[in-house]
């Protein structure tokens, strides 16, 4: 198996899904090992540094891509298997920043409340131990918390010659921010333009659910993936896979509207997965399913509706693809 490693340039950084012309073309089957940086493009490395005097939110949410996909067509279905995530740095970012957050006030939910104050963290990483450490700023507390790196943004080129921002997660993907994106995972995405041109970025070293004061433990990481292509089949929304579970991804504003997307995805699945009618297909999702929220912070929210292969054994999803991306991701050395 061909693996390319790739390091982006500053200048080479992509902002949207869409409108940017691809940073390279790859063949189906191709792994990658991609650097990419921060949310915040690294520039708060101290707990002095300031989002509101650090951070051109312009320019948040750095993308590695896109990538141009041989044979990729609308209509299709891109697979990108997770196979490694490793943060780059030694230290991960957090912030409190003003307006924005899901406890806070925002230009979305606006009161007459003053800001809450701008504020960072610094996580130390502790590769040997696989923790980074919490530091409270306004006491004497610090704890090691478990190393679980995830994407928070995976996503292909939007419909309709679209060009949309990295913070905002929808159909193509993009800033969806669940922690389900992690190594060992399989992202299935509806290609909606020639090549699908996807990008992958906005590392984080951990994140709880919800993401609530808006940012997560932001670090630079190394992902390496496979790229493959499943012709015709493509979903109407994020897909994904792991050993364990079936996973659908609905993003809208209100939350609820993200959870009857990705509800109402994971039954139609169900019933193609398993030759169901619907109706028989939504009584037993309504019995199985679980539901972890991703994000409650970006410009759409993101939610999780998810069901346990242990309960619905035997499917194969697109021919079977995750097991089969699985043995060739153990090729490479990695998970």
């Amino acid at each position: 198996m061909d693996l390319v490693e790739l390091t982006p340039t500053r200048d080479q950084y992509a902002y949207t899904f869409g409108g940017v012309a691809p940073l390279a073309r790859v063949e189906p089957g191709t792994a990658l090992r991609l650097w990419s940086d921060d949310a915040f493009g690294g520039v708060l490395r101290s707990v002095d540094d300031l989002s509101s005097e650090k951070v051109d939110l312009r320019f948040v949410n750095p993308q590695t891509g896109p990538f141009h996909v041989e044979g990729a067509e609308p209509g299709d279905t891109l697979v990108l298997h997770l196979v490694d995530l490793e943060p780059a740095r030694d230290w991960g970012a957090s912030a409190a920043i003003p307006f924005f957050g899901g406890m806070t006030s925002t230009d979305r939910v606006v009161t007459l409340q003053q800001p809450l104050p701008d504020t960072t963290w610094i996580y130390q990483l502790d590769r040997d131990r696989r923790t980074v450490g919490f530091a409270a700023r306004h006491s004497d507390h610090h704890i090691e918390l478990p190393l679980e790196p995830m994407l928070g943004t995976v996503g292909v080129a939007p419909a309709g010659s679209e060009a949309r921002s990295s913070l905002v997660p929808e159909r193509f993907g993009g800033n969806m921010d669940t922690p389900q994106m992690r190594a060992g995972a399989t992202v299935y995405l509806g290609v909606n333009v020639e090549g699908a041109l996807f990008s992958i970025g906005d590392g984080h070293y951990r994140q709880g659910e919800g993401e609530a004061c808006g940012t997560a433990v932001e670090g630079a990481m190394t992902s390496t993936i496979i790229v493959d292509l499943v012709k015709g089949g493509a979903p109407a929304w994020p897909r994904i896979e792991d050993d364990t579970h079936w996973m659908t991804v609905g993003s809208s504003r209100p939350m609820e509207d993200s959870w009857r997307i990705a509800n109402a995805e994971l039954v139609g699945w169900v019933a193609q997965l398993y030759g169901l009618h619907v109706m028989d297909a939504y009584q037993l999702c309504s019995q199985v399913a679980e539901v972890p929220v991703a994000n409650v912070v970006d410009v759409n929210y993101s939610v999780v509706v998810k069901a346990a292969k242990t309960l619905l054994p035997g499917a194969h999803a697109f021919g079977g693809i995750h097991a089969d991306l699985r043995e060739r991701a153990s090729a490479l050395g990695t998970v």
